[in-house]
């Protein structure tokens, strides 16, 4: 099995396909959600919660998690603990 990072609420994403980890805060990555959203390649790993990052893909799909980026990065590697 591959290497899998838990980005909350049972998500996982395949540790070898990210490309960055950021804040959702700045306007470029504001920019970069929105246009994933229109291009129909934004998954949202939320549930309804605040964004705290967003997680850029290999396969140039943006998804969005209630996670810090310092949680997903340190902790979320088989980590189910919520």
């Amino acid at each position: 099995m591959e290497d899998v990072i838990n980005i909350g609420y049972s998500c996982y994403v395949l540790r070898g396909r990210i490309i960055a980890v950021v804040e959702p805060s700045s306007s470029p990555i504001k920019r970069l959600i929105q246009d994933s959203r229109d291009k129909g390649t934004l998954i949202d790993a939320t549930y309804g919660k605040k964004t705290k990052s967003v997680i850029v893909t290999d396969s140039d799909h943006v998804i969005l998690s209630a996670r810090s980026p310092e949680y997903i990065l340190n902790n979320g590697a088989g980590d189910d603990g919520e």
